[in-house]
């Protein structure tokens, strides 16, 4: 897990309250980069980034990226891995090269709902210090796409919960898409590397802090750019049927009251899953079939491949 460091002029001498940290696979970050950046001359050093490429094996893209940095006024360092450590074990890589007293994790596909997104939390840490903030999630800048369609329409219903909702459940609607988190915090709770694939893992850490730590949940919103079509959905949820059942084995007490684990645990008592399940993720992924139906048909495969792990 050595990697190859590539530190911006900047990086250095630097010396930040906010680490903002990215992790990437095969994805470009830097639209984000340089909507971060605009904000460098207001910060007074208070931020910088590092950026952790997760085995994506493209020098190119590399060079790119090391040469945008160089021109960034933000304090960055980006980690090149020859092999992918996962989602889990990458951020707390991440957080291992963080010199900040706060770690903000940004997905690379976010981009930032207002001009002052990193003055904004600068300004929540001097006001409460929060052991834990979760931003939010929006689509506000997300391009309308046919083969998208679907997968905006679960999202809006679900990820992109108001601030009211989100209060109400707080260890439920926190991702690492955008997520504030106290180091101490993280040095005493970091992510289980267990977890493989997609799915869960953010959400069972902040099972296990919300048993030590508040949660706080704040209107600072960032957009999800990397809407899914409805194929790399459904194989998304197939790979995190076994990190549910991680989650239910852990957090039984917790997962029992999410929607998620109701469903699963009704369909487990139907008959022939096997035979009905491939029906609703052949209606899930029919693009003329009506979004709505679509969406019932994912949200019960879903359900179905969550059946097996209650």
């Amino acid at each position: 897990m050595e990697g190859t460091l590539h530190d911006n002029p900047a990086w250095a001498d630097a010396a930040p309250t906010l680490s903002v940290l990215i992790p990437f696979l095969r994805d470009d970050p830097s639209r984000l980069l340089q909507a971060l950046d605009r904000e460098a001359a207001g910060l007074d050093g208070a931020a910088e980034v590092v950026v952790l490429d997760d085995g994506t094996g493209d020098e190119a893209l590399t060079d790119r990226l090391s040469a945008l940095a160089a021109g960034l006024a933000l304090p960055i360092r980006l980690d090149s891995q020859t092999t992918n450590l996962g989602r889990a074990r990458g951020r707390n890589r991440l957080a291992a090269q963080a010199r900040g007293r706060w770690l903000l994790f940004l997905d690379s596909d976010m981009l930032p709902d207002r001009p002052d997104f990193l003055a904004a939390y600068l300004g929540l840490i001097a006001e409460a210090a929060p052991a834990v903030a979760f931003g939010g999630f929006s689509l506000l800048q997300a391009p309308r796409r046919p083969e998208h369609a679907l997968h905006r329409r679960m999202a809006l219903a679900s990820d992109c919960a108001p601030l009211a909702l989100r209060r109400g459940a707080p260890e439920k609607y926190v991702y690492t898409s955008n997520l504030l988190v106290r180091r101490d915090v993280f040095e005493t709770i970091a992510f289980d590397e267990a977890f493989q694939g997609w799915g869960w893992e953010d959400v069972e850490w902040a099972m296990r802090v919300q048993q030590r730590h508040p949660i706080l949940h704040v209107d600072n919103t960032a957009t999800h750019l990397g809407l899914d079509p409805a194929p790399a959905m459904a194989a998304k949820y197939e790979q995190s049927a076994a990190n549910f059942a991680r989650v239910v084995a852990a957090h039984l007490d917790v997962v029992s009251r999410y929607p998620s684990y109701r469903a699963a645990r009704l369909l487990k008592r139907a008959p022939l899953r096997a035979a009905w399940r491939p029906v609703l993720k052949a209606i899930a992924l029919m693009e003329r079939a009506p979004l709505g139906a679509r969406e019932l048909a994912m949200r019960l495969y879903r359900a179905a491949l969550y059946a097996e792990a209650v």
